[in-house]
């Protein structure tokens, strides 16, 4: 078989380099999240001085927000290894026993969007997060057999993006859940001026306030922009980042100063416009806007709703007077159409 081959650069390195360095690696290096900061260090703390594996772990929230970064701060503040999959790559018991049986004691399995875990996966689970023994079956039918494997005492630390989505046996095998929230602006500026700082990127708190201000509460979306605004100012702006080119370049991205995009403004139209204000089904809207319904309510529904856009309610989707507002529909008498109808 002939050798495969990959095309590299000292660009691409350093690139990679940098990429990897802008997720913190401690607690202080991590703005934001105070109260599951906190209640993480506590934890870590005790386990350290017991000498004991830590309890296994829930992150939750929407994406973006640092639940794989703080799983790797974890690890690394307890002094053990972490192994990292996801749920949908688990399919089988024997993936489940191959990962489970490589850990030694103490160590961390981090699954990203473990909600999406096989049910068959997850009963195996039970056993292992519990007693730290899996039960394998072996053949079928009359010549079934199972084999007991002893496992060592490791932690399960799983983040997920739809917690409700997780079942309640296995919910209620960790022994604690933390939710991420979305994030200030005072906080977003202290990453993006870290993230600068690593990617060399000159700019100053009133660039980074204007990028911290449209990154939608999330780190992952505020160092995206970060890079692009950092491209935008190298190419026409002699790599300087202020406040007025930080705005032109997203202002080209159909960023607007309220961090919403091109979708979000179709969306708040769509339902205006198309719909005449009434309350729409989610699969009416994504078809109005040509986009996924999980697209629709993972990506786009929990930003429009936390800033006051959107509601959600038993008859549809219906926009608020902030957004009719935000459309030049002013009056009372226009809103009226934009209330879900009872009939």
């Amino acid at each position: 078989m002939a050798e495969e081959r990959f095309i590299t650069s000292e660009f691409n390195q350093r690139e990679d380099s940098a990429d990897e360095s802008l997720r913190p690696q401690t607690f202080a290096d991590f703005p934001g999240q105070e109260r599951v900061k906190e209640r993480l260090q506590i934890v870590v703390a005790a386990a350290t001085e017991r000498d004991e594996p830590l309890g296994h772990l829930l992150l939750s929230g929407p994406p973006g927000l640092g639940k794989t970064t703080l799983a790797y701060i974890v690890t690394q503040a307890r002094g053990t290894n972490i192994k990292s999959t996801s749920g949908p790559v688990i399919d089988k018991p024997g993936d489940l026993a191959g990962l489970l049986t490589g850990l030694e004691d103490g160590d961390v399995l981090f699954i990203d969007e473990i909600h999406r875990l096989p049910i068959a996966i997850e009963e195996y689970l039970y056993s292992a997060m519990e007693d730290f023994v899996i039960d394998i079956m072996l053949d079928q039918g009359a010549g079934a057999r199972s084999i007991r494997l002893d496992l060592p005492h490791f932690t399960l630390i799983g983040a997920t993006t739809r917690q409700g989505k997780i079942s309640a046996p296995l919910r209620s095998r960790f022994g604690m859940a933390c939710r991420l929230d979305y994030y200030g602006i005072e906080e977003l500026r202290q990453i993006l001026t870290r993230s600068s700082g690593i990617l060399g990127a000159d700019a100053d708190q009133q660039g980074l306030t204007e990028i911290a201000g449209r990154s939608r509460g999330t780190p992952r979306i505020a160092n995206n922009l970060l890079r692009w605004v950092r491209d935008y100012a190298q190419i026409k702006c002699n790599n300087k980042i202020t406040g007025t080119v930080a705005d032109a370049a997203l202002t080209m991205l159909d960023i607007d100063e309220d961090g919403l995009d091109e979708m979000d403004n179709r969306i708040l139209e769509a339902i205006l416009f198309k719909f005449g204000g009434r309350a729409v089904g989610l699969k009416s809207l994504a078809v109005a806007v040509g986009e996924e319904v999980d697209t629709l309510e993972d990506v786009y529904e929990p930003y429009l709703i936390q800033e006051g856009y959107l509601l959600r309610t038993p008859q549809g989707r219906i926009v608020t007077a902030k957004a009719a507002k935000r459309f030049g529909v002013n009056k009372a008498d226009d809103l009226e159409g934009h209330q879900p109808s009872l009939f």
